[in-house]
């Protein structure tokens, strides 16, 4: 079984710098010039993109739920046959959700590094540090790492408050110069930061001297168990996709792309080519199908209203009958308009017939799946708009915890299957095929 150094980053809460540290360290042990593979629990497109620039390696979804156990493992495996660190950042807290951080943890015997925010926190460290290591001792607990400490005196009163068992792994200070900004869905994209590789290097620096840059024990990682699991769809299904161009809208507005799913279309057969709505760019002719990806279209709503040339490709494309998948913000992209958290509303492309507005508090978030005649696909919501429309849904998700909930719908109108779920797309890849190949599902 291949064997690699891994660490868990989980923390008690969100907000706690887990992705900071987790990049700081990716990047301290990039500098060195070992290979590094980053991967993020849970669904997210956000993290990775920083994860990505700071190891300079893709970043995978881990998710016992949505990507599958014996998927999981197989991505693990193939991640510690060519990787000299794998680091994990977790989700929320260690133990929240289900399945939590913590059991993804215990799945795969990655010891768990827990980084605490110690700011307005003095001897309560150790009570915290104490819980998150006892609460569930199967877990296993490697130590606890203090985050925006005040001083040196500081930190000493930290480490003091820690049980004589429980490993301190270091602390950094409070530096702006390495916090990593943020908006209403999660940290900003990485190319939207200009000084993204200075605040990874500066985060690295802090990290460089402390007890969690040195290299963990390494781990056997076993490889699949499950040999015909579908959620390998290099070996379980290949050419669905055969002969299909797919063209994929990708810049600013139409970023949160799953990289499995990329290499899912490819592995099915697809050629894939991109084009940048933003930038007024048309789709390619050539393309069969044409895949809208979420984003932040509202943040560049005039933009993409002031379009025209893209504008015109896509509505050419769908009167050629030609497929069009579009999910969250490539959905809004489609209605007859968009009104932003502003309340300045713009003209969209008019193929949906409906409106959106951009809230300025959650409308959905969670875990979902579609259940069709191709089987269960899974994947997530979270967006913070509002829909009006007189389609009717052909399917409607349901909750991955509460299966008798309704999730999101799924709309169909000529060629166009819209959804405010993300798919994650390996996880059933002949309803993948189905989507782009214009079958029913």
């Amino acid at each position: 079984m291949p064997a690699c150094p891994a660490l868990f980053i989980s923390a008690p809460a969100s907000g706690q710098g887990k992705t900071t540290v987790t990049a700081g360290l990716a990047r301290h042990h990039a500098r060195l010039g070992r290979r590094v593979r980053v991967f993020k629990t849970g669904p997210d497109f956000l993290d990775p993109m920083i994860l990505a620039r700071a190891s300079g390696a893709p970043v995978r979804s881990l998710d016992l739920w949505m990507v599958g156990e014996d998927a999981c493992r197989g991505l693990l495996a193939e991640a510690a046959a060519n990787a000299d660190l794998i680091l994990i950042e977790g989700v929320m807290g260690l133990f929240d959700g289900t399945p939590s951080s913590a059991d993804l943890a215990e799945a795969f015997g990655v010891p768990v590094a827990a980084v605490i925010s110690a700011n307005a926190m003095a001897q309560t460290f150790g009570a915290l540090a104490f819980g998150l290591a006892r609460f569930r001792p199967q877990v296993p607990f490697h130590g606890v790492f203090a985050n925006r400490v005040g001083s040196a005196r500081h930190a000493q009163m930290l480490r003091d408050a820690l049980p004589s068992d429980i490993a301190w792994l270091g602390h950094t200070a409070k530096n702006t110069a390495v916090e990593l900004p943020d908006r209403h869905l999660g940290l900003l994209q990485a190319d939207e930061i200009g000084d993204l590789d200075a605040r990874l290097d500066h985060a690295a620096d802090a990290l460089a001297d402390t007890a969690l840059a040195a290299l963990p024990p390494a781990i056997e990682f076993e490889p699949p168990r499950n040999t015909t699991d579908t959620s390998n769809a290099h070996a379980a299904l290949p050419g669905l996709l055969d002969g299909k161009h797919i063209a994929i809208a990708r810049d600013a507005a139409f970023s949160f792309i799953y990289p499995a799913n990329l290499d899912l279309l490819a592995a099915l057969g697809a050629q894939l080519s991109f084009f940048s709505p933003l930038a007024d760019e048309p789709v390619p002719s050539a393309a069969d199908a044409l895949y809208l990806p979420g984003g932040y279209p509202e943040l560049h709503a005039a933009t993409l209203a002031a379009a025209a040339r893209t504008a015109a490709s896509v509505r050419a494309h769908a009167t050629a009958k030609k497929t069009i998948v579009a999910e969250c913000g490539g959905m809004l992209y489609l209605l007859d308009s968009l009104t932003g958290k502003d309340s300045t509303s713009q003209p969209m492309l008019g193929l949906l017939p409906g409106h959106a507005t951009i809230g300025t508090r959650l409308a959905a978030l969670g875990m979902q799946q579609l259940d069709g005649s191709h089987g269960t696909l899974k994947g997530h919501t979270f967006h913070y708009s509002q829909m009006t429309t007189t389609l009717e849904p052909v399917l409607t998700a349901t909750r991955a915890q509460d299966q008798s909930a309704a999730g999101e719908p799924v709309y169909r109108a000529g060629p166009i299957v819209a959804t405010y779920m993300h798919g994650y797309w390996p996880s059933n890849p002949a309803f993948a095929a189905a989507l782009f190949n214009g079958e029913a599902f």
